[in-house]
């Protein structure tokens, strides 16, 4: 139970707002020069995706594996069973709230589930971490009194912890139900399908000019059998042509090659001739055999001998590695025909369900999930978490720093990101869609009303209701209140900016609904939030 004093945990309101607009503009000072650099036409869509793709794959992992594993333990991992139950309790809210609110706009089926998507996903990575990283630095009574010695650093390390499984859980919904459901093109509503075969982007042919994929890579396979060895022979970059020359064999090549050769020895063993030509004494008018360039020819044919012999080693490679594959798959099927129907038939359904739960597997883990995953291993083997957290060892000292140090730039880099992306949101979007110009107003403040407002006002009782009778888990946990409250309130994703572009669904709602999200109502929003937390911990205490 927490058992802090009351009021330890909630400072004045004056004192209140500093911290909390202090935290805020932390967050506006880091994004800044992204939001610039957007602005000067530095920073484009392209780099924008590419670096948040690398945040994904790399420092997002690295910050997510130190934070885990040298926070967790057995006990932890059973209380975050509590985590998945409260996400399921917060998108069901804000699914009827954002059903409710489109059709109190009396929205139809589309832009209805536009503003669903909206109203129920949030924010849980960029934004919420780096307030949870400031707000544990600022305010006092976050302490949890389960830990002995509990510090600021520990408090934002299980507010990281918190935020990255929302966050999971949130991804798996997202990309699944938002992407091919709620966002999904508009050639997928029945309304819309005369619309859109107008405007030739709904059909089931391919494109002028395309290749069906299957056909496409078999007269590929034609092509590259049929002229392996043409294609493996290499033609220096920036190499012209002699005129009235052809295409030569390798034949005619080393035939060059040597005549090449025996010119050159002639010439440099000074025999006054080449190919029966007399070299003519240095300084008289006529043109004199260049040395540097038929060094040059000698290198080029050279380096053509050293790839073409390359491609054809590494042509005779692949071979010999798909007639090894072809060999195992004969030797694979001719013991299955030998096994007994019976027991064939129940190979058959073990293997299609392994290859389901392999392809979902592969489909579903990301680089934050493997690290997620590591980090548990680790932080279940205690001899595993003291080979890489203990000061001192191998290990910590090469490892797991230089990991850390490639973590600690996973949120400036998520913030620099997020300022270019409103620099390139606050942009003038020419709607393309009469129907967007027509319910675009609607849209933004329905959507505003289903993501920031209602969700906030049905679920901090039922949080409060959660820390103050039911003190299992981390429910009790100050950091993980306030963690609740924020994701309860916080600005739709970003994600969701990406979803519209790739789906052509609203792209100029959907900036407007960011900037007005991230530049006007975040920090009165943040402001509410933390003061409703603070007032569930000091409820909970009495």
């Amino acid at each position: 139970m927490l058992k802090q004093k009351p009021h330890d945990s909630h400072p004045s309101l004056d004192n209140l707002l500093l911290l909390v607009f202090e935290a805020v503009l932390e967050v506006v000072c880091v994004s800044l020069p992204g939001y610039v650099i957007a602005r000067l036409g530095h920073f484009d869509a392209e780099k924008q995706k590419f670096l948040a793709n690398l945040n994904v794959m790399l420092f997002t992992p690295c910050l997510i594996f130190t934070k885990l594993a040298s926070q967790l333990n057995a006990d932890k991992l059973i209380d975050l069973a509590v985590i998945p139950v409260i996400f399921i309790i917060q998108t069901f809210i804000s699914y009827v709230v954002s059903v409710g609110v489109g059709k109190a706009f009396r929205l139809k089926k589309r832009p209805a589930n536009f503003v669903t998507a909206m109203g129920v996903f949030g924010n849980s990575n960029s934004l919420p971490i780096s307030l949870v990283i400031s707000l544990s630095q600022t305010l006092k009574g976050l302490h949890w009194d389960r830990i002995k010695g509990d510090t600021d650093d520990e408090v934002a390390a299980r507010g990281i912890l918190y935020l990255l499984i929302f966050q999971q859980l949130g991804q798996l919904v997202r990309w699944s139900w938002g992407y091919h459901v709620l966002l999904a093109p508009k050639s997928r509503y029945e309304e819309y399908r005369d619309e859109t075969i107008e405007e030739g982007r709904y059909t089931d042919e391919p494109p002028n000019g395309a290749l069906i994929p299957e056909l496409a890579e078999s007269s590929t396979e034609d092509n590259h059998s049929e002229n392996s060895y043409e294609s493996d022979v290499y033609e220096p970059a920036g190499r012209t042509p002699v005129a009235g020359t052809s295409t030569a064999s390798p034949t005619d090549s080393e035939d060059e090659t040597g005549s090449t050769r025996k010119r050159l020895k002639k010439y440099n063993k000074g025999t006054g001739g080449v190919d029966g030509d007399t070299v003519k004494p240095a300084g008289e008018p006529d043109e004199i055999l260049s040395f540097p360039r038929m060094r040059d020819l000698d290198d080029e044919n050279i380096i053509g001998e050293v790839a073409s012999y390359h491609g054809r080693t590494m042509l005779g490679i692949r071979r010999a590695v798909s007639s090894t594959k072809r060999r195992s798959v004969r030797l694979v099927k001719r013991a299955y025909k030998c096994l007994p129907r019976p027991m064939r038939v129940v190979m058959n359904g073990f293997g299609r369900v392994l290859l389901r739960v392999y392809s979902f597997v592969w489909e579903f883990m990301n680089p934050p999930l493997w690290a997620m995953l590591f980090a548990i291993v680790v932080a279940s083997v205690p001899d595993l978490q003291r080979l890489f957290f203990k000061e001192g060892t191998f290990i910590n000292n090469s490892v797991t720093r230089a990991v850390s140090q490639t973590g600690g730039v996973a949120v400036p880099l998520i913030l620099v990101v997020l300022g270019a992306n409103l620099a390139r949101n606050t942009q003038n979007h020419e709607s393309k869609d009469p129907e967007e110009e027509q319910i675009g107003t609607r849209l933004l403040i329905a959507s505003l009303i289903s993501r920031m407002l209602l969700p906030t006002l049905i679920m901090a009782p039922i949080i409060a209701l959660f820390a103050k009778y039911f003190p299992v888990s981390i429910v009790d946990d100050p950091i993980f209140v306030v963690v609740c409250f924020l994701l309860t309130g916080a600005p739709s994703a970003l994600q969701l900016a990406q979803i519209c572009q790739i789906n052509e669904v609203y792209e100029g709602v959907m900036s407007k609904i960011l900037f007005q999200s991230y530049v006007i109502w975040i920090l009165p929003s943040t402001l509410v939030l933390v003061m409703l937390a603070l007032e569930t911990v000091e409820w909970a205490l009495q």
